[in-house]
């Protein structure tokens, strides 16, 4: 089993690779309008 603080890393980590992703496709989503 691992530990409330590893779960606590992994959900952190998981939630600001949502936000790279999310940043990321705002970014595209910019550069295919402006295209």
């Amino acid at each position: 089993m691992a530990s409330l603080d590893d779960l606590k890393k992994r959900i952190a980590s998981v939630k600001s690779t949502q936000k790279i992703t999310k940043a990321m496709k705002m970014v595209a989503a910019a550069k295919l309008r402006r295209a």
